[in-house]
């Protein structure tokens, strides 16, 4: 199973948020030119995680902060669109630049499908963004009524609920020599 993403929608804002938003974007003139400039927010959206092709680092269900258009570096978690099915969006790691775009691969050595060993090189532009931020939601209780989980229970999520995704080289030397 490939690491789908599920893309939430940014663009249904009203109110104050639509009157910020449409106040950031704009042009500006600069010696009889007009340009237009661009926030760095319109560049920022969240997606969620579905699959494991990319655990242990992210698990079913994570929600992922993302940065469009940014640079990508050897390590870097990345949302690309699929090469053979253009509709679905897959997250993986950037294991290495190759000639013809990025070589990826999922962090999970047990799930062999769905990265560049089954279709080579991604081009750049099918690499849509990168990771900034994991944010894993509470666990529901199972067999518990809600409001009767231990605070061991919610200090141990609080404390790893929220981690930012570095470039890790280690990984991205780790998961070429497969």
């Amino acid at each position: 199973m490939y690491g789908r993403v599920r893309q939430h929608a940014g663009g249904t804002k009203s109110g104050p948020e639509r009157l910020r938003r449409s106040r950031m974007t704009g042009s500006t003139r600069s010696r009889g030119r007009s340009r237009e400039w661009e926030s760095p927010l319109k560049r920022i959206g969240t997606v969620e995680v579905s699959g494991p092709s990319m655990a242990p680092t992210l698990e079913n269900g994570d929600q992922l902060l993302v940065r469009y258009g940014a640079p990508v570096r050897p390590g870097h978690v990345v949302v690309l669109r699929h090469p053979f099915q253009q509709d679905l969006l897959v997250v993986k790691r950037a294991a290495e630049r190759r000639p013809g775009g990025w070589w990826v691969l999922g962090d999970n050595p047990y799930n062999e499908t769905g990265d560049s060993t089954d279709y080579g090189a991604v081009p750049d532009e099918l690499v849509l963004a990168t990771a900034v931020v994991r944010f894993r939601p509470r666990p529901r209780p199972e067999h518990a009524a809600e409001g009767q989980r231990s605070l061991r229970a919610w200090l141990s999520w609080a404390s790893s609920a929220l981690r930012p995704l570095w470039a890790d080289s280690s990984a991205s030397s780790r998961l070429r020599a497969r």
